[in-house]
């Protein structure tokens, strides 16, 4: 008999997300870049804005990919990954916070502002990621890894739902224009992340705290240890060819998550229908990511990576000759069935892969990748966009990475149910 999916610390766990995704759906995908581009830089065209917004998101990703060893060296040495959550958290809440009272015309600022907070976001995922073999029931990773994205899903829906109405109607919010009801969500964002972030600090069971390393000697032992994991993966065939696999259909994950309104904008669209667009895939995905973590457990995660992998593609595709509003939601809809199977059910997958007493230094490789995978779709999308002069061109390079990312996930299928666990290792089961 399956040990119960939501325990305690289950729930704790997945509330998490159900904070910081929050910052993912209003600020990331839908304000920030109707802000950037309407109120910070007026005038200017499409593509450029296009070409700045991509920037900042594939600089702070890249940052943290190249910061991402000596994080992980400095909490595993101290036992201090609850300690580290907490630091990006604050690294993503105040920054998030102080978008509210940049100036008119300050783009700069801006996207400063913006590009630390990514960094909170994204570098507090390697502390969360990391605690799913922890706080998972036996047999549960997929269901549990499902949970996670279906609340992440729905909590930050019904945020984003309330700053849509803040940003339809501000004066029923005693606000005095739409750009004041922008502002005003990000100040909730903060808010929003801080509080639901609050059990998870609460009921994560402490370990003992080693004597910590010192600021030079963590980096040292960061690349030190990555350089060890390195190798040690090698030996997994695999474990580098999924590896390879994700980096590149996650980063085409990421950018159309990151870029979606921003060609919305650029197609001319109303910005109010793309945010009906955006919740539209937040409340899909709630039952949606629920769905494919139960028949991750009772089949196997690939199902869901290869649908969300075939779905994407289509969309890239379909988003080139896109020319109405309808249009966009259609697009919306199959978005929301499958964008948090393929990330739930990758870091299932992935966990099914590796060796479970080692699950710890493996799945920091696997956020490392996580990171890079951050850098290279917005950098595509946002150099197309500069050299075609065409925002459709733009979204079609992404089709690429979901190519490429697809073969590569078939080999890396068939190793892993050819390989043979090294002597004194567990035998994994890839589904």
């Amino acid at each position: 008999m399956k040990s119960p999916l939501i325990t305690k610390k289950v729930f704790a766990w997945a509330l998490y997300d159900w904070a910081n995704s929050s910052f993912a759906t209003t600020v990331m995908v839908v304000f920030f870049p109707l802000f950037f581009k309407q109120f910070l830089t007026p005038g200017q065209d499409a593509t450029t804005s296009t070409f700045w917004l991509g920037i900042a998101n594939g600089v702070s990703s890249f940052v943290l990919a190249i910061m991402a060893p000596w994080l992980g060296a400095l909490a595993d040495r101290g036992g201090k990954h609850l300690r580290f959550l907490a630091a990006f958290t604050a690294i993503g809440v105040i920054p998030t916070a102080m978008l509210a009272f940049v100036g008119v015309g300050d783009w700069q600022a801006a996207a400063v502002l913006f590009a630390i907070a990514s960094l909170g976001f994204w570098g507090g995922l390697i502390f969360y990621d990391s605690m799913l073999v922890t706080v998972a029931p036996a047999k549960r990773l997929d269901s549990v890894s499902g949970f996670g994205y279906a609340m992440g899903y729905l909590g930050g829906a019904l945020l984003l739902t309330v700053n849509v109405l803040m940003f339809a109607k501000p004066a029923m919010f005693g606000l005095a224009s739409p750009e004041a009801a922008i502002r005003a969500s990000f100040v909730s964002v903060a808010v929003w992340w801080v509080v639901f972030a609050i059990p998870l600090f609460k009921a994560y069971p402490r370990t003992a705290e080693r004597a910590p390393v010192a600021a030079g000697g963590a980096l040292r032992e960061g690349f030190q240890e990555l350089l060890r994991t390195f190798k040690e993966v090698r030996t997994y065939r695999p474990v580098i060819l999924f590896l390879l696999a994700y980096w590149m259909y996650i980063d085409g994950v990421n950018t159309i998550m990151k870029m979606a309104v921003d060609y919305g904008l650029a197609l001319g669209f109303p910005a109010d229908s793309l945010i009906s667009g955006i919740l539209m895939i937040q409340f899909i995905g709630f039952p949606a990511t629920l769905l494919f973590g139960a028949i991750g457990d009772r089949i196997s995660p690939l199902v869901g990576i290869f649908v969300g992998i075939g779905v994407y593609a289509a969309v890239t595709f379909y988003a080139v000759f896109m020319t109405t509003v309808s249009e966009f939601y259609v697009m919306a809809a199959a978005i929301g069935c499958v964008q948090g199977a393929t990330q739930a059910m990758s870091r299932s997958y992935y966990g099914r892969l590796i060796p479970q007493e080692r699950a710890g230094e493996f799945y920091g490789f696997y956020n490392m990748m996580g990171k890079f995978a951050a850098v290279l779709g917005p950098l595509l999308m946002a150099f197309t966009a500069l050299l075609t002069g065409s925002s459709r061109m733009a979204i079609l390079s992404v089709a690429v990475l979901f190519a490429g990312g697809a073969i590569v996930l078939v080999i890396a299928a068939r190793a892993a149910r050819e390989v043979t666990p090294p002597a004194g290792l567990p035998e994994t089961s890839a589904g």
